[in-house]
């Protein structure tokens, strides 16, 4: 070889050693360009494009420089490695043996042999040829690395440790054998540890994502939830593809509470794993936690068909479906699920409140006793079984849940469950004392669940939430927009507290065979959220409230009226949305749906008060704590005040106590307003067969009683801090009926 020619070869090698990989191209096409046999340059110009993942080029450039010097064990032995990077591991394997042949004693052949038969799954082969490697070379750092790994995919966790360990203390600067170690000592909980050997790593060799990625996992583990999303974020922007670190972040950010910040790489994460079941449960999950059902029900539908016979995906995905009305598809769900594992306690107890749901309370019945039966650990079954019952409960049934109340080892969120439902059965049965006891450490419990959930409500921010909402819907403000909305009559919004009564409202009105009772909707906290999309804007609703035009107005009322008729076909002269929320957004309705029909349910705040915190609900988080139920209330009673001022519609108010002495009255009454004609089947609410899922779905079910009127009272001196807080004037009736 020429002087010139061995120079620019032995700069190319520098240039490549040193990461240089752009100008050691150069330098090797250089030696080629002179001399196109050279087979040392074809050979290292093939691992250079191996590095860079062009594994073709590699390919054919190696395998030139075998043809050329078919007796070098170095060049099959890197052929077998950019074969393995196409997933080609028989040739790899081939290629290695090949290597093995020509130097028995070769270390790097028997470590990728080892390589190539763990990447086909052929661990305990892979591991042989590790230990071979290890006899010849013990202190070789990437054997010892690589044989970790084996371990690891076998569990076997105690060894792959030591591996770890083992190629650490042969070469601290082996950054593979740092991250591998560091993300070892994350799993094994040992995460203080863990953190020095990840940092090292990234310090050894910054341009890997997948070192950055371990250190994030590193960070989170130990709290450093910031500093874990930096390095996440740095590992996507030197791998955009490395999925892990797009699902670790996403993770992270849903743990952290911030959903929507969460949703992008969640999906991200799913959508560059299309096969891979997990990224779409995590995305779901993501959904489930924001209410988004139907997302949700897309996201478990995919996980269900990568994994047709997992039981769980099938019962989420069910519960996705029913929070969406879509109820016979739902029960499709978990009959399957049933099909597939007879023995999923989770399918029985959701196929329970499918039937509760339906009005099949002994088919409820027998599903919760299905459920406790088959796991009788599982703590829902019990409660739900309670909570159906009440003062009906066995007292067989009432004894088993005390017991499983009295295992120490019982979580606290199943314990609040338990302890829930324990309070409305002890209530029915008139044991005040102890039900009020029940309820408040149950209210504790969830209260702390809450704020592990990072699910905390904030009575200042929603007291903000109020405030703009007096200034934003002023007097002006409809003035402006009086002729804007829909001429419709047929949406009737029923609204109020939760436990006000609404649910008795709207199954005497579904009681008429005009009326459609759609139950309580999210939709028009979403048409509200809509509101920068129909301006045309980018910010918060509230901030876009002044953008509203009589067009978009027009527009947003169009829509709201197709999504309520995608419910009932659009075949009823009326359909009832009675979300109790409502209450917030009543400006908004009120210029969307001029001619509508308003209807406020209105009770004593002692009984609203103490009914919801006996209630254990999936998702109203200011009722576990005695500050925030009562903040909430005041700012009820507050916007209340302003509605009635301002809103250029009529307010139908009902009073439960007036509801319970005079239902046939004020049943005609609720019709009246919605301008239809009297039915007598309005007064028999309690026979209407048809979907009811709230808290009030028992109560419905039966004629009206008078034990719910003036309830507060069997709880005076049980809850003093609860009614000392709450607002006193508006929110409350005029008369209150004797028990």
């Amino acid at each position: 070889m020429m002087p010139l020619m061995q120079d620019d070869l032995a700069t190319a090698v520098e240039l490549h050693k040193a990461g240089r990989l752009d100008l050691a191209v150069g330098h090797y096409e250089a030696v080629l360009a002179h001399d196109p046999e050279n087979a040392a340059a074809l050979h290292l110009l093939g691992v250079l494009n191996h590095q860079r993942g062009d594994q073709g080029r590699a390919i054919e450039l190696i395998s030139r420089a075998i043809t050329l010097r078919p007796s070098f064990p170095a060049f099959h032995a890197n052929l077998a490695e950019a074969y393995r990077a196409l997933g080609k591991f028989d040739r790899a394997a081939g290629c290695c043996r090949t290597a093995l042949g020509l130097a028995p004693e070769f270390v790097q052949a028997m470590n990728n042999l080892g390589l190539a038969l763990y990447d086909q799954g052929r661990y305990e082969e892979a591991a042989k040829q590790f230990r071979a490697a290890l006899q010849r070379e013990p202190r070789n750092a990437a054997t010892h690395n690589n044989l970790g790994i084996v371990h690891r995919s076998q569990s076997r966790l105690d060894e792959a440790l030591a591996e770890f360990r083992a190629a650490v203390d042969c070469d601290p600067d082996f950054a593979p054998a740092r991250t591998n170690l560091g993300q070892m000592l994350v799993d094994s909980n040992q995460a203080a540890e863990a953190l020095p050997h990840c940092r090292e790593a990234v310090r050894l060799q910054p341009d890997r994502a997948e070192l950055h990625h371990n250190l994030g996992n590193a960070l989170r583990a130990v709290g450093q939830g910031l500093e874990a999303r930096a390095a996440y974020l740095e590992a996507i922007r030197l791998n955009p593809k490395l999925v892990e670190a797009h699902r670790q972040l996403g993770l992270l950010l849903h743990r952290d509470g911030k959903f929507a910040d969460a949703w992008p790489w969640l999906k991200q994460a799913a959508e560059l794993a299309p096969d891979d079941p997990a990224g779409w449960e995590h995305l779901a999950e993501l959904h489930d936690a924001r209410d988004d059902f139907a997302e949700a029900a897309n996201a478990w539908s995919r996980v269900v068909a990568l994994t047709p016979r997992r039981p769980g995906p099938r019962v989420a995905l069910g519960w996705a479906l029913q929070e969406q009305a879509k109820l016979a598809e739902a029960g499709e769900q978990y009959r399957a699920a049933i099909e597939a594992d007879p023995n999923w306690a989770a399918a029985h107890l959701n196929l329970g409140g499918l039937a509760e749901e339906m009005g099949d309370l002994s088919a409820a019945e027998a599903s919760y006793r299905e459920a406790r039966r088959i796991n009788p650990r599982f703590a829902l079954p019990y409660a739900r079984l309670a909570t159906l019952l009440r003062g009906k409960l066995p007292e067989g049934d009432l004894a088993a849940l005390e017991d499983r109340l009295a295992d120490p080892d019982l979580p606290d969120p199943p314990r609040s469950h338990l302890l829930f439902a324990l309070g409305q059965a002890l209530d029915a049965r008139g044991e005040f004392v102890r039900a009020a006891q029940c309820a408040n450490q149950a209210n504790a419990l969830a209260d702390l669940r809450n704020q592990r959930e990072h699910r905390v409500y904030e009575p200042p921010e929603h007291e903000r939430f109020v405030d703009r909402l007096l200034t934003a819907f002023d007097s002006e403000f409809f003035q402006r927009f009086s002729a804007a909305g829909s001429s419709t009559r047929r949406p009737v919004f029923v609204f109020g507290l939760p436990r006000s009564g609404t649910t008795l409202v709207e199954q005497i009105l579904a009681s008429h065979s005009s009326v459609f009772g759609a139950g309580e909707l999210r939709l028009t906290r979403r048409t509200f959220e809509d509101i920068p999309s129909a301006v045309g804007r980018a910010g918060p609703p509230m901030d876009c409230v002044a953008e509203l035009t009589a067009d978009t107005i027009a527009a947003i009322a169009d829509r709201h009226l197709a999504n309520l008729a995608a419910l009932d076909k659009g075949l009823g002269d009326r359909i009832v949305d009675k979300m109790p929320d409502n209450y917030l957004y009543l400006g908004l309705l009120a210029v969307l749906f001029p001619r509508a029909t308003f209807i406020h349910c209105r009770r004593d705040l002692r009984d609203v008060a103490v009914s919801c915190w006996m209630t254990d609900f999936r998702s109203i988080t200011w009722a576990n704590n005695a500050g925030h139920l009562a903040s909430r209330f005041a700012q009820y009673s507050r916007l209340m005040e302003h509605w009635r001022a301002v809103l250029p519609v009529d307010m139908l108010e009902v009073d439960y106590e007036q509801v319970v002495s005079d239902l046939p009255g004020v049943a005609r009454r609720l019709v009246a307003s919605c301008e239809l004609e009297w039915e007598p089947q309005c007064v028999d609410f309690h026979r209407t067969a048809r979907p009811i899922r709230t808290a009030s779905v028992t109560q419905v079910r039966q004629p009206i009683y008078r034990r719910s009127v003036a309830r507060w009272k069997h709880y005076e001196s049980e809850f003093p801090e609860l009614f000392s807080r709450l607002p006193v004037g508006n929110a409350a009736p005029a008369l209150e009926p004797s028990l």
